[in-house]
């Protein structure tokens, strides 16, 4: 049985994805940060729904907690499978933003994605098979007013994705990167109310947290082999 990780598995579009990616038959891992209960509750509802799952806690950020953590996981098994889904924003028009405001989301998008994902190299790409799925944003692909911060970590993700896909081309190991717009995990309303997405959204309505689970569960399988160093968003048409 293959084991993934699912860094922020424990909401929205991570929850879906861990859901998804223990339904296809693999042992997942759902990381939280601060919010263990949530990680556990997702766990029991996959053992209940019968597939097999366990829950960690840890800060991305914090590169001596991140490893300490990963190496009891490579104790067990190798990750052969790693979604990157935990990010945050922290918006405001770029001439009054903080410089913590720039910082913090920089530190969670690209520091996190180093910090967890360099450990599991090595053991991954000694299995010669493996799977990376960076989950970034629309906003790292055309920008978004107020999230000059998120737009430029999530378009260094998106290179640091071909990057990394070019070095492990030749072992067995993808690396894609899934690029959501509009998805609707239960608080978008703060930012788009109906009306908007109307408006913004060609097929006017948004999208599921399931239906981006569906594309990276394709994205983690074999059918899946020839595929690597992509950029792929799921958007409804919005760009």
């Amino acid at each position: 049985m293959k084991h993934a990780l699912v860094t922020g598995g424990s909401g929205g579009i991570g929850a879906a994805i861990s859901r998804r990616l223990a339904r296809d038959g693999l042992h997942v891992i759902v990381h939280a940060n601060r919010n263990r209960e949530a990680a556990e509750a997702l766990v029991r509802e996959i053992v209940a729904s019968g597939g097999t799952a366990e829950p960690v806690a840890f800060d991305i950020t914090d590169a001596a907690a991140t490893l300490a953590e990963l190496e009891r996981v490579l104790a067990v098994a190798p990750i052969q499978v790693l979604v990157n889904n935990a990010g945050i924003h922290d918006d405001a028009v770029f001439p009054g933003m903080r410089p913590d405001q720039w910082s913090r989301v920089i530190d969670v998008t690209l520091n996190g994605f180093f910090n967890v994902t360099q450990p599991l190299t090595l053991p991954m790409l000694r299995t010669r098979w493996g799977r990376i799925v960076n989950i970034t944003s629309i906003a790292g692909l055309v920008g978004n007013r107020g999230q000059v911060n998120y737009s430029a970590a999530k378009g260094a993700l998106h290179a640091a994705t071909r990057s990394l896909a070019l070095e492990f081309a030749s072992r067995g190991v993808t690396v894609n990167a899934v690029a959501p717009g509009i998805i609707d995990t239960g608080m978008i309303e703060e930012a788009f109310d109906a009306a908007s997405i109307e408006r913004l959204v060609p097929m006017k309505r948004a999208g599921k947290p399931e239906e981006v689970a569906d594309l990276v569960a394709f994205l983690a399988s074999d059918a899946a082999a020839y595929i690597s160093g992509q950029v792929i968003s799921i958007n409804g048409a919005l760009a």
